[in-house]
């Protein structure tokens, strides 16, 4: 198993999976306290719908990239990086959007669910229904994000799938833990671990989506013609001169290079566009994350002048 593809993928499945945990659990006991448990199968057919629709959109995506190689065979040295860099410039944005958005959103998260679980309720017939929609798009939601970090390597998709299922069955067996068996996480220092991870993680695919894109580059650079030694004489097309090369004392494919690469982003060859765009990461979204993880000041009540007599 490839560990660059499949650790990265198992943390993000793990994270996103406990939070669809959370809101299946939040769910199921808000139908408990309201006495209605005849509804129970329609939270697990929403978290079976969620993860159909996660591996429908997977399989799309596949057949879709299959196709495209097949068509163009003679381009699959351009077409794979930029492929790449498609996939991972979306997973840059959703998942960045929604660390940003969940870190900001669970102070509420609880309060929201259960209002949307009573508004469900007094549709009476139709109760199920709305269940069932509340918990698939929140489990799609969290799936659709791991399907486009799978696809962000499309080489080793293979690799990152497997790791997804550890990460999947991991989260489920910590859902179970909570509300089944009992057991204490300190879930606020948990999302704060697994948020560094994250940012982690997406910092080292924003290195990789470079480097794609300037493999891409050159290769079509190549295939231009008259104009095919644009790149030829430069380490790089678009990432400038090169700050390090580290390939003879710690490579990044071998151990422990590949956790380095794995976790924090590590790369034997580093670029200057390479490190300009990793700084601009941890001040734009770092930098916004942290600042979420902030207490918000509670404002105290005016005080109002007593009635006068």
């Amino acid at each position: 198993m490839d560990l660059t593809t499949a650790l990265p993928t198992g943390l993000i499945t793990l994270r996103e999976g406990v939070e669809a945990a959370l809101v299946v659990g939040i769910v199921l006991a808000c139908l408990s306290k309201a006495q209605c448990q005849r509804l129970y199968p329609w939270v697990y057919a929403g978290v079976a719908g969620g993860l159909a629709g996660s591996a429908m959109v997977g399989l799309a995506l596949g057949i879709s990239l299959q196709q495209v190689q097949q068509v163009l065979p003679h381009l699959r040295s351009v077409v794979t990086p930029l492929l790449n860099v498609l996939f991972g410039a979306i997973a840059i944005l959703m998942l960045s959007w929604m660390l940003l958005w969940m870190t900001r959103q669970a102070r509420s998260l609880r309060g929201e669910l259960e209002g949307s679980v009573q508004k469900a309720l007094q549709r009476g017939e139709t109760a199920g229904w709305g269940i069932f929609s509340l918990v698939c798009i929140a489990v799609l939601r969290e799936g659709f994000e791991t399907v486009l970090f799978i696809f962000t390597n499309v080489e080793a998709s293979l690799s990152a799938a497997l790791g997804a299922l550890m990460g999947l069955a991991a989260a489920a067996l910590v859902g179970i833990g909570l509300f089944r068996w009992g057991l204490t996480i300190n879930l606020k220092q948990f999302f704060q671990v697994m948020g560094v991870l994250l940012l982690l993680i997406i910092g080292g695919l924003v290195i990789s989506v470079l480097k794609n894109l300037d493999a891409g580059l050159a290769t079509l650079s190549l295939v231009g013609g008259a104009d095919g030694d644009l790149c030829a004489f430069q380490s790089s097309c678009i990432l400038g001169p090169l700050l390090w090369d580290t390939s003879g004392i710690l490579p990044d494919r071998q151990f422990p290079g590949v956790l380095l690469k794995t976790l924090l982003g590590y790369r034997d060859h580093f670029y200057l566009l390479q490190a300009i765009a990793y700084a601009s990461f941890w001040l734009l979204v770092g930098g916004s994350y942290w600042r979420s993880l902030r207490p918000h000041p509670v404002q105290k009540p005016l005080p109002t002048n007593p009635p006068a007599i």
